[in-house]
């Protein structure tokens, strides 16, 4: 089963077409970068296969279920997402731990489902693996670029996804931050259990080995 089929994908936003035409399909084990310029319709394109944003035309397929014949609300929980835009939806007070266990059911709130301590451990297991252990009880807000970034990445394994969608991980890092993370990268990249993997970025230093 493919983890993301495109097929004649086409969206169009005020009389323009900002993706046209896209025929993509992910298999099981890939590793992808897609690779353009600031507003060339890369982020549009994660957008899609995500499932938070319907094409004009054409067929999306993720993880064997089609847009349009699935509930995207449960569906989405078996996609994991790294996006610069998405530190801005949380509330500053979250801590780390609690940004990364609230994926279990795709909310951005801890108040309104129940969780356990197995998934207090898992969340801190996960930022303990990606250098983060040590922010589990600190406010989001808190932490650097960098941290923030790493607790979402800690964030997309959380529900043991079948696809992952980085979307400029690497946005707004210093060097330092930079260079951190995308050795991070390439470590999941070379993991033979990280899902399918898509990286946007329009920098090519900033692609990780692997």
């Amino acid at each position: 089963m493919a983890a993301l089929r495109l097929a004649g994908v086409r969206l169009v936003r005020e009389g323009t077409a900002i993706l046209d035409g896209g025929d993509w399909t992910v298999d099981d084990g890939g590793r992808w970068i897609v690779l353009g310029a600031n507003g060339s319709g890369k982020t549009s394109l994660v957008r899609i296969a995500s499932l938070y944003l319907h094409p004009s035309t054409g067929t999306v397929e993720v993880l064997g279920r089609q847009l349009g014949r699935v509930d995207v609300r449960q569906h989405r929980r078996r996609i994991g997402v790294v996006s610069a835009s998405f530190a801005d939806l949380l509330r500053p007070a979250l801590t780390a731990t609690e940004v990364v266990m609230t994926v279990k059911y795709a909310a951005l709130e801890p108040w309104w489902h129940t969780y356990d301590d197995d998934d207090r451990t898992r969340a801190v297991h996960l930022l303990d693996r990606f250098g983060c252990a040590a922010l589990a009880e600190h406010p989001f807000t808190t932490l650097s670029s960098g941290e923030r970034q790493r607790v979402q990445l800690a964030r997309t394994l959380m529900t043991d996804p079948g696809l992952l969608l980085l979307d400029e991980p690497t946005a707004g890092l210093d060097l330092g931050g930079r260079e951190d993370l995308v050795q991070r990268l390439a470590a999941l990249a070379r993991d033979p259990r990280t899902p399918p993997t898509i990286l946007v970025t329009h920098h090519v230093d900033e692609i990780p080995p692997g």
